[in-house]
């Protein structure tokens, strides 16, 4: 903020040249910096808001003031078009209707229409963007998201790997070491995670431990490599991730940490090896009460753990009671990232209750994954299992043909394809 106020103060100094245009986005920058400096001052964030709409007034040709106006509906004077939601999107088309066309205009749309689930007209801006921007690697990132969701996986994997190239080029070009950029770890992250959609197993392990071993310079991307563990605990490969689980819990941030702690609490439980489980818990726990009131990004981690607790030692009722509250919380997230990460979680407990042996849960899981994601291979082969766990064995076998016609470019030796062959050759 510091720097902020330096630059504020540079461009007072120069006030008295500028025109009146600028001389109100002064004024303007100044009243942001005050609300962001005291977020909890609601009456602050309002005068801001209160004098963009003055500008507005003032010159409604503005595409800029349009812009900042819908910034501001992220519940915080410091938003930035990442987090706009249903308020925000009035504002950013009557910038298109100021500047038809605006680049900025398109990709804060995406952002917000994405948060509203509104899925098929964010994919018009992100079509838009894309083409706008065409070696921008953002802009080709943010159309592969929306390509993702209305299942044209193959489309995506290419924006998401025209964003890398792009991104290892300039890199290369101007000696840049890759942890420096922040999208670069996420880029990777969705490509990753769209050949593990696919079954294609070693592209998406390849990409994951490239991204696993980059220094992270923020707290929330290090956050998200809990993906690594949570890919590997998915796979059977348990001590594997346990061990990725542990850098985490030595991370220097507490958030970090306590994410490591609740992974390897998993890891742990799936082996059996209960009191380690336990005692992992604990750490989490630890980490984060010291963390100062991040809870919340951990907490449905630790939800889902205790529930898996309960449910892999005897007390199935209790334990099926918290995941499927879990699994209510997790598909109210309609944010991108956040919808494929649930259904891996979703894959994940439908794992859990049929290794528990509850085939109520195993059932109830893989139909909220039917309902989240009809396209995905893993969304049929958990509901065959489950029906065949109960003798429903002709829906069982429909479903299993789904589960082959949707992993239809999985790896040849990705073992899920084996086991559904099994099980045909069987009968």
């Amino acid at each position: 903020m510091a720097g902020a106020r330096a630059a504020l103060a540079d461009a007072r100094s120069r006030e008295l040249k500028a025109t009146t245009r600028e001389q109100r986005r002064i004024a303007l920058r100044d009243r942001q910096l005050y609300a962001m400096e005291s977020p909890a001052n609601l009456g602050l964030f309002q005068q801001y808001k209160d004098a963009i709409d003055s500008a507005l007034k003032a010159d409604p040709s503005d595409v800029e003031l349009w812009l900042l106006r819908g910034n501001a509906e992220e519940g915080n004077a410091g938003g930035r078009g990442q987090h706009g939601s249903q308020a925000s999107i009035q504002f950013y088309e009557r910038a298109l209707q100021v500047s038809p066309g605006h680049f900025a205009a398109h990709h804060y749309l995406i952002h917000s229409l994405e948060n509203c689930g509104r899925i098929s007209e964010a994919l018009v801006h992100a079509e838009i963007y894309a083409k706008m921007a065409p070696a921008v690697p953002h802009a080709l990132h943010m159309y592969g998201h929306d390509l993702r969701r209305v299942g044209k996986i193959n489309e995506a994997i290419a924006q998401f790997k025209r964003a890398d190239e792009l991104e290892r080029a300039y890199y290369k070009a101007e000696n840049i070491a890759p942890e420096l950029d922040w999208h670069h770890e996420h880029n990777l992250d969705l490509l990753a995670t769209s050949y593990q959609y696919q079954g294609k197993v070693k592209a998406a392990e390849s990409l994951m431990q490239e991204a696993f071993g980059i220094p992270s310079l923020q707290d929330t991307l290090e956050f998200n490599k809990k993906q690594w563990p949570a890919f590997l605990m998915l796979r059977g490969r348990n001590q594997e991730a346990l061990e990725a689980a542990l850098v985490l819990s030595k991370s220097r941030w507490d958030i970090v940490r306590s994410i490591g702690h609740v992974m390897a609490s998993h890891a742990l439980l799936t082996m059996n090896r209960t009191s380690e489980a336990g005692e992992q818990a604990k750490a989490a726990l630890a980490e984060l009460k010291a963390s100062g009131g991040r809870a919340q990004f951990v907490a449905p981690y630790l939800e889902s753990l205790q529930g898996e607790f309960y449910l892999r030692t005897g007390q199935a009722e209790r334990g099926r009671e918290i995941l499927k509250e879990v699994e209510r919380k997790l598909r109210q997230d309609q944010s991108p990232d956040a919808w494929i990460q649930t259904l891996f979680r979703l894959e994940a407990i439908a794992r859990a209750a049929r290794d528990a042996g509850d085939v109520e849960l195993s059932e109830y899981t893989a139909r909220q994954m039917l309902e989240h994601d009809p396209a995905y291979g893993g969304t049929h082969y958990a509901m065959a299992l489950a029906l065949a766990s109960r003798n429903d064995n002709k829906a069982a076998e429909r479903e299993f043909s789904l589960a082959l016609k949707y992993w239809s470019e999985a790896d040849p030796d990705f073992p899920e394809l084996a086991e559904i062959r099994s099980r045909k050759s069987r009968q």
